[in-house]
Formats: C-alpha cells, sequence, structure tokens
C-alpha cells in the first residue's frame, strides 16, 4: 500500500498546475504538459512551446521543458521501482528537487516581468513529496549515521 500511495503523491506533482501566472487580470496555468489559458480553454503542448512558439522568449521560460522532461524521469524511476522493486530512492528524490528548482526559476523570471505574478506551485508540491514521501525513505542513506 505504501507503494501506491508514494507512486500517487509522485502522479499528484505532474497534476498540480507547476505555476500559476498572473498578468493583468488574466491567468496562465503551467502544467507539466503545457501552458493552459482558463479562459479560452486553449493548450500549448510543451512540444510545441519548446519547438515552435520560442522565438524572443526569456531565457528563464525554458526551464518549464526542462522540468517535464526530469518529472517524467523521476515518474518512469518511481514507476520501474515499483513495477521491480529495485530503486534508488535518491534518485527520484533528487530529480523532484530539480524540478522544484526549475519551477522557481520559471516563476522568478515571469515575476520580474513588470505587471506580473507567478506563484511555484509545481515547487512546493515536488519539495514537498520529497520531504514527506522519499526523505524518511533515504534519510539514513543520505546522512551519516549518528554515534
Amino acid at each position: 500500500m505504501e507503494a501506491r500511495r508514494r507512486l500517487l503523491a509522485i502522479l499528484a506533482v505532474g497534476i498540480v498546475p507547476w505555476t500559476v501566472v498572473v498578468v493583468g487580470g488574466d491567468a496562465t496555468l503551467v502544467l507539466s504538459v503545457g501552458l493552459l489559458d482558463p479562459t479560452t480553454l486553449t493548450l500549448t503542448d510543451v512540444y510545441a512551446y519548446t519547438f515552435v512558439h520560442t522565438r524572443g522568449l526569456p531565457a528563464s521560460l525554458f526551464a518549464w521543458p526542462l522540468g517535464a522532461a526530469l518529472y517524467l524521469l523521476a515518474l518512469g524511476s518511481a514507476l520501474l521501482g515499483t513495477a521491480t522493486g529495485h530503486e534508488d530512492r535518491r534518485v527520484t528524490a533528487g530529480l523532484l528537487v530539480l524540478v522544484g528548482l526549475t519551477q522557481l526559476t520559471v516563476a522568478w523570471g515571469l515575476t520580474t516581468r513588470l505587471g506580473s505574478v507567478a506563484v511555484p506551485l509545481g515547487s512546493v508540491a515536488a519539495l514537498t513529496v520529497v520531504a514527506l514521501v522519499e526523505w524518511p525513505a533515504i534519510r539514513g542513506s543520505v546522512l551519516p549515521a549518528s554515534r
């Protein structure tokens, strides 16, 4: 049962909006799979964003596709570990920490632009999963044993 809860927690990281961007009165949701305009329900997927719509965009926004790739690696690691029973949870946790850092980069880059506010919910979700789900299992292998 613990493995199932852990996998659901990691899946939840990919479901929550990673960054909520508010410019003026309009919001855009940066999801793990794409950019969603809640008003029109228009979704620009990660592939199109990365390879079609990137001309003239700030460099900090390229952290988002990197975070999506890192998330897929973390999810793959957890799925493989659940299926086979062989996983180095430090790898999965490390990838989730990197996902959190990429979304902090995106939020910082967007917030420093005039008139916008970006809230990195994905960072909170990824780092919470690491702290509450992964850390108890890997603590002994990361920290030296107390004497």
